[in-house]
């Protein structure tokens, strides 16, 4: 292992560290895949996660249900005995609208304008939800899914100052402000939309990775002590600071959404470029990777 001046420590690989803890919660997206392609070594790292009889949740910020995010984790080659389960954000906003057990929730109306991919309606299923198809009728909106490029802040602008104007609540099942694509780029993702709609004057409640309410569902499930886990993903802003506020330990992986952020090269990355890119985001993970495997 290399041992450099500073608080963050950069191994060889995941098998060094999977000693150190029994549970581990895997982001997906830039970490296992890009959408299309698993990422190189990848399926090889949590075949031996589970052989070391290591627990494994994939906590992702998809707006998608668990379920969704499993089959298509088994359509890239993630066999579903590779992890305990899937903690998507949209089931965890799905959960919050369903019981109402939080004062913001608790005030929402029932009249709800849904934006979503095309066909994915059922994501409001079973809230006991009306949804509507204009912002004029809406009691809040809910941002699960979106389709880039199809889809866009751009595209949504007038919406989203029409109900700015009725100050609409808004409910973000996904923060994440953009994905890592298969041509090694980034497309926007919803958490985008959120910061525009926050922008022109609107209100968001958050669901997701770094908001606490994920953490605590994941934590309850593995049974672990928080010494015991280990929170691994590719963005600063959502996994490493999530971690970080639910006193989890956490892994960098650089070849995800901050590959363009880093001197990378061919699978590696330069360990300076990841210091000076961990001070000007205030984030300090306990370990960095290139990769997963």
């Amino acid at each position: 292992m290399t041992q450099l001046p500073s608080p963050t420590t950069f191994p060889d690989n995941l098998a060094v560290l999977a000693p150190r803890y029994d549970g581990f919660l895997l982001d997906q997206w830039g970490v296992l895949h890009d959408g299309v392609w698993p990422y190189p070594g990848a399926v090889t790292a949590l075949e031996a996660l589970r052989h070391a009889g290591k627990r494994v949740i994939i906590l992702s910020n998809s707006g998608r249900l668990g379920a969704e995010n499993a089959a298509q984790l088994a359509k890239l080659g993630f066999a579903r005995e590779l992890y305990d389960e899937v903690v998507s954000a949209g089931d965890d906003a799905r959960e919050a609208l369903a019981t109402r057990d939080e004062p913001f929730h608790r005030a929402l109306g029932r009249r709800c304008l849904l934006l979503a991919r095309a066909g994915e309606f059922h994501l409001a299923e079973g809230l006991g939800l009306d949804l509507v198809d204009d912002v004029e009728t809406a009691d809040f909106i809910l941002l699960m899914t979106m389709d880039p490029p199809r889809q866009s802040v751009a595209g949504w602008t007038d919406l989203l100052k029409a109900a700015g104007e009725r100050r609409l609540p808004m409910v973000c099942a996904n923060p994440d402000l953009h994905r890592a694509s298969s041509d090694g780029g980034l497309q926007e993702a919803p958490g985008l939309v959120a910061r525009a709609y926050e922008q022109l004057g609107g209100t968001v409640r958050y669901h997701g990775k770094p908001e606490p309410r994920i953490y605590r569902t994941c934590l309850a499930r593995l049974g672990l002590e928080r010494s015991r886990v280990v929170a691994i993903g590719g963005s600063l802003e959502h996994d490493i600071a999530g971690a970080e506020a639910a006193g989890l330990d956490s892994v960098f992986i650089g070849g995800g959404i901050h590959r363009g952020d880093i001197s990378w090269d061919g699978g590696t990355m330069d360990a300076a470029s990841c210091l000076a890119l961990f001070a000007s985001a205030g984030q300090t993970p306990t370990y960095a990777l290139a990769l997963l495997g």
